[in-house]
């Protein structure tokens, strides 16, 4: 009685640690923590740009409409966000992209304007704030990366043997959401002075 009991205790063990269970959770946790450094990095451009914008202000009066243009697109960018529990939702991305997407459209035009006056290309003020951005965007993009190997790696965790088992019969998780490339992106940005 004893050793069959120790029997069916020991196989359930040897199963629960081939289950993938553990493994599962901490791949989820890693997609939550990569989406963390994605918004961390997104909240960097949010608020470097105010600074960007009244440096370019100074300089370019003129341009207002750019200028409001990148000020609106940052503050729908920073009434936008995705909470841990809406990675797996499709269309709540396509709409974060969007806005992310919107804002780098304005800031596109902002760099039109830096070449079209090179009083303001001069300014050390402007150059440390262009190269901070760069810097930024560079940021964007590897978190980015980051987040959608992470993604990768959880969505083959739950549908490769045995951890499909595990996470059909036990944990019921949905497969997250990774960055896609906006519409248009495969064309090449013309710019024209």
């Amino acid at each position: 009685m004893y050793i069959r009991l120790l029997v069916i205790l020991l196989s359930t063990l040897l199963f629960l640690n081939g289950c993938g269970y553990n493994q599962i959770q901490k791949n989820e946790e890693a997609v939550f923590a990569a989406w963390g450094d994605v918004e961390a990095t997104y909240q960097r451009r949010a608020d470097l740009i105010p600074n960007l914008v009244e440096t370019v202000k100074a300089y370019a009066a003129h341009e207002k409409d750019t200028l409001t243009a990148v000020t609106n697109a940052r503050a729908k960018v920073g009434q936008m966000n995705i909470s841990a529990d809406k990675l797996g939702d499709a269309a709540a991305m396509q709409q974060f992209q969007q806005a992310q997407g919107s804002l780098s459209s304005a800031l596109s035009r902002l760099m039109v304007v830096v070449e079209r006056y090179p009083d303001l290309k001069a300014s050390q003020n402007f150059r440390d704030l262009q190269h901070q951005l760069e810097g930024t965007e560079n940021r964007i993009n590897v978190a980015r990366q980051r987040y959608n190997k992470s993604v990768q790696t959880f969505n083959s965790s739950i549908r490769t043997f045995p951890n499909n088992l595990t996470n059909k019969f036990m944990l019921h998780l949905e497969r997250k959401e990774p960055f896609k490339a906006d519409a248009g992106a495969a064309q090449a940005p013309k710019v024209t002075f």
